[in-house]
């Protein structure tokens, strides 16, 4: 049996125990998990706040405007979804955690309503910074 078959073993696992989260919330933590890793100096420990955060990150760059909904179909609503999500990893043995490491440090990490509306970063989407004014419209020729 392959590592990745394994793996898919382990995750299909913890879907049947928790059949409100949708098999594609914990890949897309383990892939928000994977960008984290990536884009760290070198190789360490990723902390809660530093997953939730490429969480954040990774849903608006392949979701955009649709992040929250998506998310929620998968039966992600809050932080605390995402931190059950990871420590059922952990349990599998898919992934490893520190003796420091608790669910809780999940718990409040951010509002998804804030996080992907209220505070949209805008510029982050369009690939430019964001104007508080329209932009000038040049004068047109006369006809």
């Amino acid at each position: 049996m392959t590592v990745q078959t394994r793996m898919q073993e382990q995750i299909e696992e913890l879907r049947r125990r928790a059949p409100c989260i949708d098999l594609r919330a914990y890949y897309f933590v383990l892939g928000a998990l994977r960008e984290v890793g990536r884009r760290l100096p070198k190789r360490r420990h990723i902390s809660a706040h530093e997953l939730l955060e490429g969480v954040r990150v990774l849903a608006i760059e392949r979701y955009g405007l649709t992040a929250r909904m998506v998310l929620e179909h998968w039966g992600v609503t809050a932080t605390e979804d995402i931190g059950e999500i990871v420590f059922g990893l952990v349990d599998q043995g898919v992934l490893v955690k520190t003796e420091d490491d608790r669910s809780e440090d999940f718990a409040n990490g951010f509002d998804f309503v804030e996080a992907f509306e209220t505070n949209y970063p805008w510029q982050m989407s369009l690939g430019q910074e964001v104007r508080d004014e329209p932009p000038e419209v040049p004068d047109l020729p006369q006809v």
